[in-house]
């Protein structure tokens, strides 16, 4: 195998090259996000002292989102909003001729109905990997705590669910179609152990 990783040209995926798209919430206030993750569930067959395993459900896990909190845009405001255009009345507001719950379509629809978060090339800044989140849904809000110990920013931590998540722009490429090697590093298929040190890869919330 090539030492591919002595070559200049080959460029690692960084963790601070990347951008969240959330509609009405500047990017310059996002501090961290955590990738869209997915568990597969497995159902167990016994035989005599065996054990098979076969696979289920598969299930995206929840994602975080962390904010800093500027005076202006006001976070805290923005996302009790996002609270309220998605049907939650606070009692003293309660009127029983205009009764109202939380439902999904109002705060999807608050939050934008989806997210998108790209990470970057280091020469462009083109996105090389840009994931999709769909249906966004707020599971709960932290608005960090305060101390007069302490001179940190302000930080709000958004815990998420959604339905799915995709990549933007996934290649089909024949071998993926029909199961064959999917850790090809380019058009001609080599797979890992012949790899070529040549190669190259191809509603406002604020």
């Amino acid at each position: 195998m090539a030492r591919f990783w002595t070559e200049k040209s080959v460029e690692p995926k960084r963790k601070f090259r990347w951008l969240l798209y959330w509609t009405g919430v500047p990017q310059f206030i996002v501090k961290s996000v955590k990738k869209p993750s997915f568990q597969v569930a497995t159902t167990p067959h016994q035989f005599l002292n065996y054990e098979f395993y076969y696979p289920g459900r598969v299930t995206w896990q929840d994602i975080s989102i962390t904010l800093v909190d500027p005076v202006q845009p006001d976070s805290t405001k923005s996302l009790y909003k996002v609270l309220e255009n998605s049907g939650y009345r606070i009692p003293h507001n309660y009127n029983q001729n205009n009764a109202r719950t939380i439902s999904k379509k109002d705060m999807v629809e608050s939050l934008g109905t989806e997210i998108k978060l790209s990470q970057l090339d280091a020469e462009n800044g083109t996105p090389i990997e840009t994931w999709i989140i769909k249906n966004p849904l707020i599971t709960s809000v932290d608005f960090d705590s305060l101390d007069y110990s302490q001179d940190e920013l302000v930080n709000i931590t958004i815990n998420l669910k959604y339905d799915y998540a995709v990549i933007e722009n996934l290649p089909q490429a024949p071998e993926q179609a029909t199961g064959g090697n999917i850790w090809s590093f380019n058009k001609q298929g080599r797979g890992r152990d012949n790899f070529s040190a040549d190669d190259t890869g191809g509603g406002p919330l604020i």
